[in-house]
């Protein structure tokens, strides 16, 4: 029937993920991206700022600016945001364990401007169960952080209505294993442990549960598998509309919408074969759009060039152009929901909802998600999953293009140049951001900092609300390692379980298996070096909280008949080579993904030669420019591995080789 076309839908809320060297240069990005379009902002946080630390702490050392914008006081968001009106603006900052802090650096900021808090709009991520279980960037231990979310919540119904307090997360889920059962039985269990703590605090009456409810939002990941990611969106929403009617009896069907952002796949993809990336973005795009009664209410894209390094301004314009294209070209916004009726779509979302509730009852008789965190069950099921999935990829069962199948091709010219395909960080930034750091403490009145520091830990020591003493220190100066390290002395810090020992034996291990054959060199190599177990460290320097590829190293090496020290997350070179030293390891393995990789390995090199140990050898794993891999081969690494060596064993294969290399064995052949 033709005639004129029915009104377009209002287009999702359109982002880039970005932040970076400094406030100055990230506002200078804001701006631009605005300019071009962008309707929203999502600003990264570097490191030291996710976990507490100034930037001249030695955990910080190496990350400054690398993977986001460092903020340590209230000066560096005055410069953050700069000619950037905040009453009018979205703004969404992915942050966990400091969000309290971000968040009154931002309220104050904005009051400065002249701003009705009333009217901000945005969102902090502060899902702290997933830092546990995923990114990492934890600080303090379950009990006091669900405080810290729970004040957080209360402050903003009463005070910044329009906020959204939480971002429940499962994108980091995903990319930690999660299939999509295990994505949304997490997320709602971390869902309801966070309600149920708000409503137990007794900061909000009966009359408004409705308007908490109403602000819990969602940050999900969608992976290439289209069809399976539109059904879990669609899955997610019927399970929250449940919950939120029938546990916490919320009447009003707009309070009980589910409401979600999504960055779609960057653990799909590839440093093989780039330019593949792009239609993989678009069509894990597509699956949280197409369906309007399951559409997301803003999206950011990653860029081609992830697995590459740090994406560039104009590699971002590129993803923002994709989702324009489809916003506005397309006809995809004038049609109600185009899967409504459709049989298999509605089998498929009855399975993942009849799976995930299972799950979720599990959880909450284990007495909710908190206790699954601190008892590893949480953890030891994603790294489970993890190891099968990279074993479906080794084995060939699941095929990425131009990684496992279709490895053949042509020269790209996206990275004909690989020094200027991706933006690199100038070295000389961290010294300048901690240069102002001090200018900042030296030029601050002391008094009324160290005042509201002191009646911050006083009301982290009783009951009350924590965001007006949060509020007063970043009035009066104060800087984000000093506010963490108040609430340390206070709360102490977190160690998550690293969900290595309980993860089960995932390839195959028949005679004649690659594992099998590994094995059998490693008993070789045992065995001429006079007996006990190969023993190898793996090591997570700096503030890098991505452990995924350091857990399957892990897995796979214990697999494959090594002893395995593996402490975690969040170590400083100096513990990483005593450990190395204190448990007689034959290798050390450091995983970084963070950039940082350039300062700390030459620093874990030179305490080994520095302890008599210089013969251990070291490799390293992470997201390393070609330019990087050969400095670091260059200044005593054994070997470098990136994303495109995806086959684990082989890579335990070539562990063995190193090792025997420094013993001075020769050479074994193994078939991987």
């Amino acid at each position: 029937m033709s005639g004129a076309p029915r009104p377009k839908d209002r287009p999702w809320l359109m982002r880039t993920y970005a932040g970076h060297s400094t406030a100055e240069a990230s506002n200078e990005l804001y701006r631009r991206n605005l300019a071009k379009g962008q309707t929203g902002l999502s600003v990264a946080f570097d490191l030291p700022t996710q976990t507490g630390y100034d930037p001249d702490h030695i955990l910080a050392r190496g990350e400054v600016g690398r993977v986001g914008v460092p903020v340590s006081h209230l000066g560096d968001m005055r410069r953050l945001f700069q000619e950037i009106p905040l009453e009018r603006m979205n703004t969404s900052m992915t942050i966990n364990a400091t969000a309290m802090w971000l968040l009154a650096l931002y309220q104050v900021v904005a009051e400065e401007n002249g701003a009705d808090i009333a009217k901000l709009q945005g969102t902090t991520q502060n899902d702290i169960v997933k830092e546990y279980l995923s990114r990492g960037t934890h600080v303090f231990p379950p009990g006091p952080s669900l405080r810290l979310t729970t004040d957080m919540i209360a402050y903003t119904v009463h005070h910044i209505p329009k906020w959204n307090p939480i971002n429940i997360c499962s994108y980091h889920l995903q990319e930690a294993g999660a299939t999509p059962v295990q994505e949304i039985a997490f997320a709602m269990s971390t869902a309801i442990a966070v309600l149920d703590a708000v409503f137990a605090s007794g900061q909000v009456p009966e009359d408004r549960k409705g308007d908490v409810v109403a602000r819990i939002s969602f940050f999900v990941n969608a992976g290439v598998r289209f069809i399976e990611e539109m059904c879990k969106m669609r899955a997610f929403g019927r399970i929250w509309d449940r919950i939120t009617r029938e546990r916490y009896g919320i009447e009003n069907p707009k309070h009980r919408r589910f409401r979600y952002g999504v960055q779609v796949n960057s653990l799909g993809l590839t440093e093989a074969q780039p330019e593949n990336n792009i239609q993989r973005i678009v069509l894990e795009m597509l699956a949280v759009t197409l369906s309007k009664d399951a559409r997301a209410r803003a999206v950011q894209l990653p860029a081609w060039n992830e697995a590459l390094g740090l994406p560039r301004p104009w590699d971002q314009q590129w993803s923002l152009r994709i989702q324009q294209v489809l916003a506005h070209e397309s006809d995809l916004l004038e049609y109600d929901d185009i899967f409504e009726g459709s049989k298999v779509i509605e089998s498929k979302v009855a399975a993942l909802v009849e799976e995930a509730d299972a799950e979720i009852e599990r959880i909450q008789e284990m007495g909710g998600a908190m206790a699954a965190v601190e008892s590893g069950y949480l953890k030891a099921r994603l790294v489970a999953s993890h190891s099968e999935r990279r074993a479906r990829i080794e084995a060939g069962e699941e095929k990425i293009v131009g990684v496992n199948c279709y490895e053949s091709t042509e020269p790209t010219p996206l990275t004909a140049d690989l020094d200027t395909a991706i933006m690199t960080v100038d070295p000389e930034n961290e010294a300048r951001v901690v240069s102002a750091l001090h200018s900042w403490r030296e030029e601050r009145d002391e008094g009324p900092a160290q005042e509201a520091l002191a009646a911050l830990r006083k009301a982290a020591a009783g009951t009350e609300n924590l965001m007006e003493a949060t509020l007063r220190c970043a009035r009066a100066g104060v800087t984000t390692g000093e506010w963490a390290w108040a609430l340390r002395d206070v709360f102490g810090e977190y160690r998550a379980p690293t969900g290595v020992g309980g993860a089960p034996l995932t390839v195959a291990t028949e005679t004649g298996s690659p594992l099998a054959s590994v094995r059998e060199k490693v008993d070789k190599t045992v065995a001429e070096l006079g007996g006990g177990r190969l023993r190898l460290l793996v090591g997570k320097p700096g503030l890098d909280g991505h452990s995924n590829g350091a857990e399957q190293i892990a897995v796979r090496a214990r697999d494959a008949g090594f002893e395995v020290v593996y402490q975690g997350i969040r170590l400083t070179p100096e513990q990483i080579v005593s450990a190395a030293v204190a448990e007689d390891v034959h290798c050390v393995g450091l995983s970084i993904l963070s950039g940082s990789h350039a300062e700390l390995v030459p620093d874990v090199l030179d305490r080994l030669r520095a302890a008599g140990a210089q013969d251990i050898p070291v490799i390293v794993g992470g997201i390393i420019p070609a330019a990087d891999a050969a400095a670091l081969r260059a200044a005593g690494v054994a070997a470098v591995f990136t994303p495109k060596d995806f086959g684990i064993t082989e890579i335990i294969g070539r562990i063995v080789d190193e090792i025997r290399a420094a013993n001075t064995l020769p050479p074994l052949e193994v078939l991987v």
